[in-house]
């Protein structure tokens, strides 16, 4: 009988001795295991931070880099554009000082020439890979530096209105196609347009229409055409500008160079 009872005497001591340590411990005891507690966590929170840190800014530089290569394919399209733009500036003023000396006969093969020229175009086409994959995926938030974020969207609104630019300038062509239609003779027009571009006519071939009226109506269309490429070109090069510019503060902003 006394051997079933020793466990139990057993357990009660054990039981006793930890109610005894409990109640030896103190309130300092407890804050400081919450402290330690604390601690460890708030340290998990600050490495965790810290790597999400560095993770968002590797991404920022990488996204810079790739925004950087993208002016770069920009400002050398700028340039195609606007050496098109200057181009057809030379012929539009060819062909508005013919109609205006009325030197037409005799000079159809530079009327041909200058009329088929006169509704060609070449837009500027800006490479939008990187800013579109910022925007998309709203990852903006990741460009920190305000002068960065404020230049980027500077440059794209600059853009947003050359598009506007570039469809005034589609409306006043597509204008011009009813009068060059009446004056020059399509069967010539379809047999000077190659793979390559557009050939002048080995002669002079006769026009469609000589009227002095409709003369007058292309000599407005041309005049609406040099308008807007006046400003397409002012665009173009503020646009290239703006690019270069860019392009500088980003490379010393984010030590690229």
């Amino acid at each position: 009988m006394e051997e079933n009872q020793a466990p139990e005497n057993e357990k009660d001591l054990s039981t006793k001795e930890v109610i005894s340590s409990l109640k030896k411990r103190n309130w300092s005891s407890y804050i400081k295991e919450f402290f330690m507690l604390f601690l460890a966590v708030f340290c998990g929170f600050l490495a965790e931070n810290y790597r999400g840190n560095m993770v968002e800014k590797r991404q920022e530089k990488q996204f810079i880099q790739s925004f950087i290569e993208d002016l770069k394919s920009d400002t050398a399209t700028i340039r195609v554009a606007l050496d098109f733009r200057k181009l057809k500036m030379t012929q539009m003023d060819s062909l508005m000082l013919l109609l205006r000396n009325q030197t037409i006969k005799g000079h159809e093969n530079e009327l041909y020439f200058f009329g088929r020229s006169l509704v060609r175009s070449v837009w500027f086409q800006n490479n939008d890979r990187t800013f579109a994959q910022l925007k998309n995926s709203g990852s903006l938030r990741l460009i920190r530096n305000e002068q960065a974020t404020d230049s980027i969207m500077a440059y794209q609104k600059l853009i947003e209105r050359l598009i506007t630019n570039h469809e005034d300038d589609r409306t006043e062509r597509y204008n011009a196609f009813p009068v060059l239609s009446q004056i020059f003779n399509p069967f010539v027009f379809d047999q000077m347009v190659t793979a390559t571009g557009i050939q002048r006519p080995t002669d002079n071939p006769p026009l469609r229409s000589y009227d002095p009226a409709l003369q007058q109506d292309l000599a407005f269309c041309i005049h609406q055409l040099k308008g807007s490429t006046f400003i397409i070109e002012d665009r173009l090069a503020q646009l290239n500008d703006k690019a270069i510019r860019l392009i500088d503060l980003l490379n010393k902003e984010y030590d690229l160079e």
